[in-house]
């Protein structure tokens, strides 16, 4: 199939000409009220004739605007896209005194606002009359991948289909998982005695832009630089290290989805990135390979953000995406 997908040679002249004015006239955006009362920004968008809807889980630091171009080539290619800010990033509320600190206290507060997102806003707008809702899939990135995990094992048959990009199914550096207990625990610890719950872990800080030839996101200059041009315009979406308590929950969630993942039983495509330097491929490839209907595919040659990276790379992502969600 023949989709459609927006050039980098153009992309400057597309976001001006065509990807804004897109957003500010089908683009629909609100908020609903998260467990511990933190506010969830989201945003959704239906094309005339849809064949189907996909909900997005992002990875960390992300904000949905950063997902304009992504969620413009959904929408053109027959999408329905609904994406959401998971609590404590991009427009949605922070948790601690540092809007900079990655902090979540449980993954499954993740998971409790993804679902109420589906449940409540997401499967009545797809309802469509006189042929039943549209078939509904899972596109998730990296730390959004477990979360949408999570979610799967919570609501095995939301989700008809599940896409898992560059997932966070393991972190990088590896470290044995005693060590990393024993170094989890020992900061904990610390920031108990210091009274500092929320504190960030061993050599995390507040935001910070990385120059483009230092990054191990994206090859593509010009996405690279919309999307920190985006922070710098909006510093409310900047978002940094992570804390202790981060880092401690997404250990727990990690193992819970390796414990759990043979329930995973839906078909499920997983991208890995060959030169990721973010997650562990090594651990994600066995978790996926206990999934009970997995594609698993690696895109040779890309970096970690594959709905971000230069063409070669994206274009691959993106068709296999739209084919398997076809």
């Amino acid at each position: 199939m023949n989709w459609k997908f927006t050039r980098e040679s153009q992309l400057a002249h597309a976001l001006v000409s065509e990807i804004n004015p897109f957003w500010s006239e089908q683009v629909t955006t609100g908020q609903f009220t998260g467990k511990h009362n933190v506010k969830v920004h989201y945003a959704w968008c239906m094309p005339l004739h849809p064949r189907s809807a996909v909900v997005v889980s992002s990875g960390r630091i992300e904000a949905l605007l950063k997902y304009k171009e992504v969620i413009y080539d959904f929408w053109r290619n027959d999408v329905a896209v609904f994406i959401l800010d998971h609590r404590g990033q991009g427009q949605s509320g922070r948790m601690t005194e540092d809007p900079h600190q990655g902090y979540v206290a449980d993954f499954e507060d993740y998971v409790d606002d993804l679902l109420y997102f589906v449940q409540q806003i997401v499967q009545p707008c797809i309802a469509v009359d006189g042929r039943g809702p549209l078939p509904l899939h899972l596109l998730c990135h990296s730390m959004g991948s477990a979360i949408g995990a999570l979610a799967i094992l919570r609501e095995p048959t939301l989700f008809q289909r599940a896409v898992f990009c560059s997932p966070m199914f393991g972190i990088r550096p590896p470290l044995p998982h005693w060590f990393a207990e024993m170094v989890i625990g020992a900061s904990r610890a610390v920031n108990s005695l210091s009274r500092l719950p929320a504190a960030y872990f061993f050599r995390q800080k507040g935001y910070h832009a990385v120059a483009f030839d230092d990054n191990r996101l994206t090859h593509s200059n010009i996405r690279y630089q919309l999307f920190r041009e985006l922070y710098e315009q909006q510093p409310e979406l900047q978002l940094g290290g992570v804390t202790t308590q981060w880092l401690y929950a997404a250990y727990l969630a990690i193992a819970a989805i390796e414990k759990r993942a043979a329930d995973i039983t839906l078909p499920v495509l997983v991208l890995s990135a060959s030169e990721d330097k973010v997650v562990d491929n090594v651990r994600q490839k066995r978790i996926a390979a206990k999934f009970g209907d997995c594609q698993y595919e690696v895109v040779h040659g890309a970096f970690h953000e594959l709905l971000i990276e230069s063409d070669e790379y994206r274009d691959k992502a993106l068709c296999k995406i739209l084919t398997f969600l076809s």
